[in-house]
């Protein structure tokens, strides 16, 4: 199903594609004694997006001035499909009398949106999985409470109310919409989430193995390498208006769960040459970043770095709402590039990318270096050793674990802090720098933070004891465990990556690397915190009929809140931890379920 996409090499001509890939890559892939200049100078890149979009920000705009906020959701108006050439639509709304404020009657606008345009997610339709079975043979085997046993199947259930196919009509005048026309079915997060996520899809994958759905999760895979394909990188969801950024790279991660799952090396000699190019991506131009250590080793890491810097589209108005106050272009450029910085990192948003913790403008994300994209890349770089030498590339294979040596080394240099046994993030010193930066340790971010536990999911960190021990005392003792799982920080902020909000890959990454490190007593941490999380989505879907995107963790049962949009349901990834936690942990006959 998946295989038909994927660009077609022979074993032969594909060594003879990494063997030009290394010529390529060997003088850039530096192992901490050379690199190159670390950062880029302003305005960084913008990637030019199409007309359309272009419009509906001048609709959306004016459907804010005619509603009103309340329950205003500027995402709904770039989701929006053409019926008519967008020339003759401009007209129209050009015609539309506006009053000195730019807003239209409510019935005028009304009318207008309902003649021009299809509703939004209508060029996304249902289509059921072609391996969907109601209980899946072996389903869950350690999963022994009948209750939860139910509850597991409703979850399972899920995967059908989430399926979906782009429409003919996308294939047939993708220029009348925003969403890319995907050639293979996919699987959304849900609700105000009516496209295909780049990092979303790694849990949702998770999910779909345990559920035995493995051509669903293959397909996930074609539609996110198509994107590499078209345009160099996973954008950050399957729209016109995300080429300007990407997201946490976690493709080589679900390549290496679906081939270990099935042992389907055609599969994965398929992937390679997309996870090389993503690996390209994140390691040169603007996301490369080089620190010189205390006995002048250099060492290349990489940061979240968006070719933006206007309004996000599908937030304009509310980017534009906080860029108000800041009168000088420049400034507000930089501030526009930092918010979509943010969207790049999947954490939007956060204190941990504020200056000031309650000054939304003083977002400063390419300015520091993300302990855990830097362990995404880390685990990229083993999947691709391992992938490379499954299929046979022995020099794709050293290549790659050369560079996983090296980054090792870097992360262990610049993130690693002993005191308090954590990995912190680090703040560049400036982020339009022409060289290296000298590593101080006073720019390591002392905030705690749930992505500072992150690199223990990955591989030889897990691995090493000590450091397990050491990482698990200081998580036990960091003010992240609460009652219904990990806080993702300790500032209430409002914002939703901050306390109390938990979120499903969260818990699943450091829950996975406690669990993998083979010492007892972080196992029992791994156990203790997936069955409070299990109890959570458990007695929160009893109550409301649904899984959430993100919890409240100082109260079992209770969804999350704060950020720039309601609450969502559905919920993709919020399913997929569910499901590989109960995999993973079972639940006993006679262990309870409520709170």
């Amino acid at each position: 199903m998946a295989g038909s996409l994927f660009p077609r090499h022979s074993h032969s001509s594909f060594s003879l594609f990494s063997s030009l890939l290394l010529s390529l890559l060997l003088p850039t892939m530096t192992f901490t004694t050379k690199a190159s200049s670390a950062c880029t100078s302003e305005p960084g890149p913008v990637k030019p997006t199409i007309p359309l979009v272009a419009f509906f920000d001048r609709l959306q705009e004016t459907a804010l001035a005619t509603f009103g906020k309340t329950n205003f959701d500027p995402k709904f108006y770039v989701d929006l499909s053409l019926k008519f050439e967008l020339s003759k639509t401009q007209k129209a709304f050009d015609q539309l009398p506006k009053s000195a404020n730019g807003s239209a009657s409510v019935k005028d606008l009304k009318e207008f949106i309902a003649e021009y345009f299809e509703d939004a997610g209508e060029d996304m339709v249902l289509a059921e999985p072609e391996d969907f079975v109601p209980e899946p043979e072996g389903f869950l085997p350690k999963v022994k409470n009948p209750e939860v046993r139910a509850w597991a199947l409703e979850v399972h259930l899920l995967w059908k109310n989430l399926s979906r196919k782009v429409s003919d009509e996308v294939h047939k005048r993708p220029e009348f919409h925003t969403l890319l026309p995907l050639p293979q079915q996919c699987v959304i997060p849900g609700s105000r989430f009516r496209e295909v996520y780049y990092w979303d899809s790694y849990w949702v994958i998770r999910g779909l193995l345990a559920s035995k759905m493995y051509n669903t999760a293959k397909a996930i895979v074609s539609n996110l390498i198509y994107l590499i394909e078209e345009y160099g990188y996973v954008l950050n969801g399957a729209r016109a208006y995300y080429t300007n950024r990407s997201q946490p790279p976690l493709l080589s991660a679900m390549v290496f769960e679906v081939y270990q799952r099935t042992g389907d090396v055609e599969f994965a000699r398929k992937s390679l040459p997309a996870l090389i190019k993503e690996h390209e991506f994140w390691n040169s131009g603007i996301h490369k970043v080089t620190v010189r250590d205390s006995q002048a080793q250099k060492h290349t890491l990489s940061r979240y770095y968006a070719m933006w810097n206007k309004p996000r589209p599908e937030s304009s108005t509310i980017d534009k709402e906080f860029a108000s106050n800041i009168s000088n272009v420049d400034e507000k450029q930089h501030f526009y590039r930092e918010v979509a910085s943010a969207a790049e990192s999947g954490w939007d948003f956060s204190t941990r990318w504020m200056r000031n913790h309650s000054d939304f403008t003083t977002l400063a994300t390419t300015s520091i270096l993300p302990v855990d994209l830097n362990a995404f890349i880390l685990r990229m770089e083993h999947d691709i050793a391992l992938l490379a030498k499954v299929t046979g590339d022995h020099n794709i294979a050293e290549c790659f674990l050369k560079a996983s040596e090296a980054r090792h080394e870097a992360i262990k240099t610049v993130f690693w802090n002993a005191e308090k046994g954590q990995w912190l993030d680090y703040w560049l010193g400036n982020s339009t720098c022409n060289e290296a930066q000298t590593w101080e340790a006073c720019n390591q971010n002392q905030n705690v933070f749930a992505s500072n536990f992150v690199p223990l999911w990955v591989e030889p960190f897990f691995s090493d004891a000590s450091l397990v021990e050491k990482v698990t005392r200081s998580l036990q003792s960091s003010g992240l465990l609460c009652d219904a799982g990990i806080a993702t920080s300790l500032t209430k902020s409002g914002e939703q990556w901050d306390f109390p909000n938990g979120w499903a890959p969260i818990q699943h990454m450091i829950v996975e690397g406690l669990a993998r490190s083979g010492l007892k007593e972080a196992k029992l941490v791994a156990e203790d915190i997936a069955v409070r999380w299990i109890r959570t989505n458990y007695v929160a879907y009893k109550k409301t009929g649904t899984m959430h995107e993100k919890y409240d963790v100082e109260k079992c049962g209770a969804f999350g809140g704060g950020g720039e949009y309601i609450p969502q349901t559905g919920f993709g990834w919020s399913n997929g931890v569910v499901l590989a936690f109960l995999e993973e942990f079972g639940w006993p006959q006679d262990r309870r379920i409520n709170c």
